[in-house]
């Protein structure tokens, strides 16, 4: 009924996008703005057309990068193709040799290119790859389950086609499998193992420094979850009849986290649209194209992270399983690991990823390293100013020594 419900509003003011569009289409312009006195009609046109959300990913956007002082093409290869995600990479034409790194992406309502910031700072000194995650109302319901245990076998598996020497850079969410995924090649002695492991703002203890997340996650017990916040995919979709954690219930709990600055942005917008500036207009729909298209998730996994993550801290209390086996991160003894946390994360507090070093008690001191920056929030620990400047040279450093 929830997703019937959303869909049924989505398709209400279709005809009203439609219009939009058209009007627009026949208001003059000039240098890439509305021109003359129409300009605040156009821009109140574009953001009646512009009240919709997307359920397809978005382009990562990266054609070249620059290094060495020059700018190398980039591409984008699908290495491996599986129901719930791709294992996509980005080929550079480079003869030189750099270390690879595995980008395992948050599943929590978007699509891996959030990080495309991240991913484009990586590409200057490293080979990357990502886990190019699907939207789940995409996948047959014939590709089975997908929860937590399958995300490690996908991280693993990953990890095999890229081969040997490898390294895995997770971002918030994934830090947990991420870690079980080391854990499990490392007790299995998998020759893939990766060589280290940086955890960016994850939730591997979530009792040190509670959030508001972690407070919501435990408020109610895991049967409100599954019946107010899960829908079954209607059936114009390929994964028709999927029981699914909708993207846009996602959506809605962050956007209500920061409504005033949301609020704020969309004004701002209105006003560059009206006034002619092209360039802050270009920069604020840039960033709601990406946060407004939404994923969603199968109801495994996602009552499966409620359960298992912020409800039980099964691993920070030893009782992690992967398919029934008990996962030990003292059986990483060769995999270095680097924590990162924001000092303003308001998502993932302080101590919740450092969490990871206790974790890993076989690890010899000089193969650990924490790093807290404490002038950033969530989003800022793997992107913008202070992620290129400050935090990425911490980590291309810990990769480099181990390399």
């Amino acid at each position: 009924m929830l997703y019937a419900a959303y869909q049924g509003l989505d398709d209400f003011f279709a005809p009203f996008r439609t219009a939009a569009n058209l009007a627009l289409s026949l208001t003059p312009r000039g240098d890439g703005v509305f021109a003359g006195l129409m300009r605040p009609q156009a821009a109140a046109l574009e953001m009646v057309t512009r009240f919709r959300l997307g359920h397809s990913r978005p382009k990562f956007g990266i054609g070249t990068i620059r290094v060495d002082n020059r700018d190398v093409p980039v591409r984008e290869e699908v290495v491996l193709d599986l129901p719930y995600g791709k294992l996509l990479h980005f080929r550079r034409d480079m003869d030189t040799p750099q270390p690879k790194v595995l980008v395992t992406a948050p599943l929590s309502g978007h699509f891996a290119t959030l990080l495309a910031g991240t991913i484009r700072t990586l590409l200057r000194d490293h080979d990357v790859y990502v886990t190019d995650w699907t939207n789940a109302r995409d996948v047959p319901l014939s590709a089975g389950r997908f929860g937590v245990d399958e995300y490690i076998d996908y991280v693993i598996r990953f990890l095999e086609e890229i081969g040997p020497g490898a390294h895995v850079l997770a971002v918030c969410q994934p830090c947990v499998q991420a870690l079980a995924a080391v854990a499990v090649m490392s007790e299995a002695r998998n020759p893939t193992t990766p060589r280290s492991m940086v955890l960016m703002a994850g939730p591997i203890d979530v009792r040190e420094s509670p959030t508001e997340v972690n407070a919501l996650a435990n408020e109610k017990p895991l049967d409100w979850f599954r019946q107010n916040v899960i829908a079954t995919v209607p059936y114009r979709y390929p994964g028709a009849g999927r029981r699914v954690y909708p993207g846009f219930v996602q959506l809605s709990a962050f956007m209500t986290m920061n409504m005033e600055r949301h609020q704020s942005q969309h004004r701002k917008l209105f006003e560059s649209l009206a006034a002619g500036d092209a360039a802050e207009a270009r920069r604020i729909k840039d960033f709601y194209d990406e946060y407004f298209a939404v994923l969603d998730l199968t109801e495994e996994f996602y009552l499966e992270t409620i359960d298992r993550v912020f409800q039980k801290a099964e691993l920070a209390r030893g009782e992690f399983t992967w398919h029934g086996q008990p996962v030990d991160p003292g059986a990483i003894r060769n995999t270095a690991l680097l924590t990162v946390e924001g000092g303003r994360d308001d998502i993932c507090g302080l101590g919740q990823t450092s969490a990871a070093h206790d974790l890993c008690s076989s690890l010899r001191p000089h193969l650990k390293r924490h790093h807290m920056q404490a002038n950033v929030g969530h989003y800022g620990t793997f992107n913008g100013r202070r992620w290129e400047n400050e935090i990425y040279p911490v980590v291309r450093n810990m990769i480099l020594a181990v390399e």
